[in-house]
């Protein structure tokens, strides 16, 4: 399942960069015709990552150039991050946590999309954005996006809507120019709560998209 994700993110990114799109918030032409043939070679070199089996991911991005962190470094190199995340998303709603070396993202569904909509909300792009200029500044970690429901309606539904949610950020950050090989997207849907779905205070808590920001270690 892992490696039919990765190559479809690959194939997305690569097809993103073919033609050359609109930015619904600054306006801005996102993509040309030369981030094209740069995603052609980031497709063909996270290929010969994923032939070597192992962490798909980590693979792909090691075979298009991107190196692994070692030892003592990764910690530091996890510290930067978090304090440029941390200094970005000030005052935005999302949060920053750091468990071990990873760092975790939490926006609350009330701040990133209306009630039963998987589309996001223009106020937020600004955000976004942040995020963005930061994965792309520190581009050794892999993405993990993953998307929360509450408990109110049907359990298949709550999945797809946890999942398309998680889409819509993780193909916001790629079209801002964060590498498709480091993304997964994961629908969780009510299955994670983080509060009680017995009050609406904590229902509003369980709505809601992480990013998990883990280290691409040797």
């Amino acid at each position: 399942m892992l490696k039919k994700a990765v190559a479809v993110a690959l194939i997305a990114g690569f097809s993103a960069g073919c033609v050359t799109s609109t930015d619904p918030y600054t306006g801005q032409q996102k993509i040309s015709n030369t981030a094209g043939g740069a995603a052609l070679g980031a497709l063909a070199g996270a290929g010969v990552g994923l032939l070597a089996g192992g962490d798909d991911r980590r693979n792909a991005l090691i075979g298009a150039g991107i190196g692994a962190l070692a030892g003592g470094s990764v910690g530091a190199y996890m510290d930067q991050q978090e304090a440029q995340l941390r200094g970005q998303l000030q005052g935005t709603g999302v949060s920053v946590t750091r468990q071990g070396n990873n760092i975790i993202l939490n926006m609350p569904s009330n701040i990133t999309f209306n009630t039963d909509q998987a589309d996001i909300q223009p106020a937020f792009y600004p955000t976004l954005n942040s995020v963005a200029l930061v994965l792309k500044k520190y581009n050794q970690t892999l993405v993990d996006v993953i998307g929360h429901t509450d408990s109110t309606g049907d359990d298949g539904y709550n999945m797809d809507l946890s999942r398309r949610r998680a889409s819509s950020v993780a193909n916001y950050l790629m079209a801002q120019g964060a590498a498709s090989q480091r993304f997964e997207v994961i629908g969780m849907g009510e299955t994670q709560p983080v509060a009680s779905n017995a009050t609406p205070e904590g229902r509003a808590q369980n709505r809601r998209v992480e990013i998990q920001l883990v280290p691409v270690t040797q």
